[in-house]
């Protein structure tokens, strides 16, 4: 039986003083908050355009981003409202003063004060179809020439990159499995599987296959993470269990559950299902990007740190199972809470 992978203690310590209260501190700012906006602007006629603007709940409030169209951009029939169980959808028409949309600019007032971005997506009558991705560094859109498919491909690209990042449920799961496997080997198989396995679900639940409850998902993804704090134990005492002997197997598994939560990223954008195909595509590799990113950060930090030798209590090898277990615990408790609450 291959040797687990050793630390030295100050790697423990870098990543538990560090590297864990960063991602918590990540989550709580924004952990309810990276569904992003979606703007879709159809030509239906020369100088004409069906607007639909959706903006995601946060604590059943609708947040606080609005539009402002340029002045040559009036409105023809008053917007109506939709709630949506994540969000609010607002349909209108607008008319435009000639040229179309060239030169016309949009704004999303109080989308510097977020951190949600918003997808806009054009369709014109000659079947262009535009797609950009608006930051809250630049809360506005200027419309100009035809982008390249390229940029699409690089809009949910990026989409997918950051979500992951941002998805600190997601990058603890990993985390932990990373002090779980026995040898370079079995990571490898181990990350392979998890992502193999998400990626199929998450096409599944992005074509509208299958669907699960999101309050339900949340606290199954929260007791993925609680999981493996005990086994991460375990492997410190020495002891075996069927997760430790065969990790890939437990990240298989888990990772057709996280792909579901993946999916949720994808499919709060509202796309067009002929637009599901691609977007799919580039998400999720998006996804494996920030994925394999993380992953190599972290051995970037083993590698680098392996020389460096700090004499201190073997115990506090302890701390990254006790993160993991206590912040599952926590996520598992919170969300069977808001669960709970939501069906009262």
């Amino acid at each position: 039986m291959s040797a687990p992978i050793n630390l030295p203690i100050s790697l423990w310590r870098l990543l538990f003083g560090v590297v864990l209260p960063a991602l918590v501190f990540v989550s709580n700012a924004s952990a309810h908050e990276i569904r992003p906006a979606y703007l879709q602007i159809d030509e239906i006629a020369a100088n004409r355009y069906k607007v639909v603007w959706r903006t995601p709940m946060l604590s059943g409030m609708r947040l606080p981003i609005a539009l402002r169209f340029a002045e040559s951009m009036r409105s023809a029939t008053e917007p109506a409202q939709r709630e949506l169980p994540d969000s609010l959808a607002e349909t209108r028409v607008i008319e435009t003063d000639g040229g179309g949309l060239a030169g016309k600019r949009v704004e999303f007032v109080g989308l510097q004060a977020t951190i949600t971005d918003v997808l806009v997506r054009v369709h014109l009558l000659d079947g262009t179809v535009e797609t950009t991705m608006i930051h809250p560094s630049q809360p506005w859109i200027d419309f100009a020439a035809t982008r390249s498919p390229l940029a699409a491909a690089k809009v949910y690209f990026v989409s997918g990159f950051q979500h992951i990042l941002l998805g600190i449920d997601h990058l603890l799961f990993v985390f932990g499995l990373l002090f779980i496997v026995r040898s370079r080997w079995m990571l490898v198989k181990t990350i392979t599987v998890f992502t193999v396995a998400h990626s199929i679900t998450l096409a599944v639940a992005t074509l509208g296959k299958v669907e699960i409850p999101a309050l339900p998902l949340n606290a199954m993804i929260a007791l993925s993470i609680l999981f493996l704090g005990p086994e991460i134990v375990r492997v410190w005492r020495g002891q075996t269990s069927f997760t430790i002997l065969h990790p890939w197997i437990v990240s298989f598994a888990f990772g057709l559950l996280h792909g579901f939560g993946f999916a949720s990223g994808l499919t709060a954008l509202g796309l067009p299902q002929g637009d599901i195909p691609f977007a799919l595509l580039m998400f999720n590799l998006g996804v494996e990007a920030g994925q394999l990113a993380f992953v190599g950060l972290i051995l970037l930090l083993i590698a680098a740190l392996k020389s460096i030798e700090i004499r201190l209590p073997r115990r506090l090898e302890l701390m990254p199972a006790y993160a993991v277990g206590i912040l599952g615990a926590y996520w598992t408790i919170d969300r069977i809470a808001a669960m709970l609450g939501g069906m009262a």
